[in-house]
């Protein structure tokens, strides 16, 4: 075991209290198409068993002739942690930005963020006074600070946190089919201002839900989205879901141990999910690995999904049924353990005529025995100030 990950180990298990931990490093070389690094096999293994989460930096390409663009370096082959890769002002990726993907499946980087480029370089401080730099190691502590922030002083869970932080990138424009074209900046640029990470617009009903996969499938049917007049939902919609997996170095590409399935959207009258993503993964319908990989990420431990409806057109209702998630679990192991794995997932429903339903939504959610928790920003930086 190399030095650096047994300090990293020991300094984790020392400072339980801590939960991000930001890593600013990486190789020159490029990562294995075939299997995950040592070091970044490690932060996944911490990362399912604690209660903690890696920043990782996308790693630089420092050649002084670049011929072709170069895969990321360990350890920002690592799933679970949030890798970040760097742009420019105008949010074009930095000339030393390296690509992702990770086992020629999995999607690194996670998201980007600012941290210049050799001809805007940044602002910094080291122990000789003020210098100015740029790089991924730059633009990696940025997120950390905004995931501190939310998991530490908002006192939201790591698995909502990540998703909610990827959910700020990928806003409405992100399309779940051409992510092969996201492989030098993720899921998109975090917003700079931590409320526009948090808050929604007036249009939008945005919640997240927060669970433990203790079964083959988690359910809830009875998500009182309002509807119109004539009884259908003007919305367009949007999902995520986040989790930390167990992961298994010497399966190679086959590298997560555990498999959640997301599905989002109407009941219908025989009690299936309209999903907003068509997922049919457990429905009758056959349908093989490869296409449940390319359509539906399978095995990927972030899953988003989104569904723009054209023409502004109104979703029909199916009687008195409400909006409903479905989480399905699948493992590797012909014995599956079954072990308790939280999740957490954030949904965003945008009504397309601008009109603002939250109160009609918090008001029906109420009288159907919900507990409904806005979250007041200033509110809970008071708190964490006494």
């Amino acid at each position: 075991m190399s030095r650096l990950v047994r300090k990293i180990i020991d300094i984790v298990n020392d400072n339980p209290d801590i939960h991000v931990w930001n890593l600013s490093l990486g190789t020159d070389e490029e990562v294995s198409k075939n299997f995950i690094s040592f070091d970044a096999a490690v932060l996944d293994e911490l990362q399912a068993k604690k209660n903690v989460i890696f920043v990782v930096a996308g790693t630089n390409d420092g050649r002084s002739e670049k011929k072709g663009t170069l895969r990321i370096g360990s350890p920002a082959d690592s799933l679970n942690a949030v890798v970040v890769n760097s742009v420019r002002r105008d949010g074009r990726p930095a000339s030393y930005t390296r690509k992702g993907e990770v086992l020629s499946f999995f999607q690194k980087p996670d998201v980007s963020y600012y941290g210049g480029d050799y001809d805007e370089k940044m602002n910094t401080y080291t122990p000789n006074g003020e210098w100015q730099d740029c790089g991924t190691s730059l633009a990696a502590p940025w997120i950390s600070r905004k995931l501190a922030f939310l998991i530490d002083v908002m006192g939201m869970p790591r698995e909502v946190a990540k998703a909610l932080l990827i959910d700020s990138a990928a806003g409405w424009e992100y399309k779940i089919d051409t992510y092969k074209h996201q492989t030098l900046t993720g899921y998109g640029i975090v917003p700079i201002d931590i409320k526009n990470v948090m808050a929604s617009e007036n249009s939008e009903i945005r919640f997240y839900l927060y669970g433990t996969s203790k079964s083959y499938r988690t359910t809830n049917y009875l998500i009182p989205i309002p509807k119109d007049e004539d009884g259908k939902y003007s919305y367009i919609a949007r999902a995520i879901l986040c989790y930390f997996p167990y992961c298994t170095r010497a399966q190679g590409v086959d590298y997560t141990d555990r498999e959640l399935s997301l599905k989002f959207g109407r009941v219908k009258e025989d009690g299936s999910i309209d999903d907003i993503n068509k997922n049919v993964q457990e429905d009758a319908a056959y349908i093989d690995e490869r296409k449940s990989r390319k359509d539906y990420r399978k095995w990927e431990n972030t899953k988003f999904i989104s569904m723009v409806f054209h023409k502004n057109k109104a979703l029909k209702s199916y009687g008195d049924r409400q909006w409903g998630f479905s989480v399905t679990s699948k493992e590797r192991d012909a014995r599956p353990k079954r072990n308790e794995m939280n999740f957490g997932a954030v949904i965003t429903l945008r009504e397309i005529q601008n009109r603002n339903r939250i109160s009609d939504f918090i008001k029906l959610c109420e009288m159907r025995g919900w507990i409904v928790n806005e979250i007041d920003v200033e509110n809970r930086l008071n708190v964490y100030v006494k």
